[in-house]
């Protein structure tokens, strides 16, 4: 595919798909992507309270990764939904993330992210995703 394709052609072809972007900055987002493209990521999370006002995953459903700038990046295939609270976390789910070496790396990072979107609890709900690249439009 056209690494130049549109997001509206991308939502023709993926209509049940949402976009999103990795990370809360241009940096984390970027690092992120390219951890996804070197197959070290193959897990995602949020937290529960997001999908408020967006849909929930859901296997088998095609995702858009988007650039900081909004351009498409990634495709990707969801293939594993589950919920855990924070402090349950798997290791194996955390470093499937491919951000961390360890599950307390893992933790002391996505505590701080969560501070910084939202607000963090031990206790907070989770989704956890895993996934598989379709197309890379980079």
């Amino acid at each position: 595919m056209n690494r130049f394709v549109d997001l509206e052609t991308l939502r023709s072809s993926f209509p049940a798909g949402e976009s999103f972007r990795f990370g809360d900055s241009e940096e984390m987002c970027q690092s992120l992507i390219a951890l996804v493209r070197q197959g070290k990521k193959t897990g995602t999370c949020s937290a529960l309270r997001e999908y408020q006002r967006d849909p929930m995953p859901q296997v088998g459903r095609v995702d858009i990764a988007l650039n900081w700038d909004g351009t498409p990046a990634l495709a990707i295939e969801i293939t594993d939904v589950s919920v855990h609270r924070f402090s349950e976390v798997s290791e194996d789910f955390a470093l499937s993330e491919g951000e961390n070496a360890t599950l307390d790396e893992w933790r002391t990072s996505h505590q701080a992210f969560f501070q910084r979107n939202g607000g963090f609890d031990p206790a907070m709900q989770l989704v956890c995703e895993r996934f598989r690249i379709l197309v890379d439009f980079g």
